[in-house]
């Protein structure tokens, strides 16, 4: 061969190596994309079972009735937030389920009643669940992030018309007579 084949032959060469490699960025890209919906769905679901199994327990008339109203005020208003309040709102509803389960005698109270050990269980359940949901999600967002900061997925535009992925930021401690009761 005479040299500017050579040289052509590694022109084409580097051209497809690079194809290659912007091609199984832009796929990778793709994948954490689709795995921030897949975790931003189970979070949503694991939101969304929190606050139902909160207004359930607000309006079974085991609570007294300023935490009901609390309560169910707060899940009303978790169930019912539009995108950019969503963060807020299901952090009150986290403040309401502190507020109302702050001690253990409302956990008493509730449990005393018939089907109230099962309630309290189920909401202890969606309550612990919020914050693993919570985790998946910004782990995902953080990992599509890294990604996105590479200068050449910027240069090419490899995220295409993607947003920029948002994580979830929510109070999502647990109410401490729920969190008595795991202990138990």
């Amino acid at each position: 061969m005479t040299g500017s084949l050579w040289v052509s032959f590694w022109i084409v060469a580097a051209l497809v190596l690079v194809g290659v490699y912007l091609s199984w960025t832009a796929g990778r890209l793709d994948r954490l994309h689709s795995r921030i919906d897949a975790a931003r769905a189970a979070l949503d679901a694991q939101l969304l079972r929190r606050a139902s199994v909160a207004q359930e327990l607000a309006t079974a008339g085991v609570l007294d009735p300023a935490a009901s109203i609390v309560l169910y005020q707060a899940a009303h208003a978790a169930r019912q937030a539009e995108e950019e309040q969503r963060e807020v709102a299901e952090s009150e509803l986290s403040q309401a389920l502190r507020a109302v389960f702050a001690d253990s005698a409302q956990a008493a109270a509730v449990r005393e009643a018939p089907g109230g050990e099962e309630s309290l269980g189920e909401l202890d359940q969606a309550v612990r669940r919020v914050p693993m949901a919570r985790r998946f999600h910004n782990d995902a967002v953080r990992a599509a992030r890294a990604v996105r900061r590479h200068r050449v997925v910027r240069w090419f535009r490899l995220a295409g018309h993607a947003p920029f992925p948002m994580a979830f930021e929510m109070d999502d401690e647990q109410p401490a007579a729920l969190a008595d009761r795991a202990g138990h």
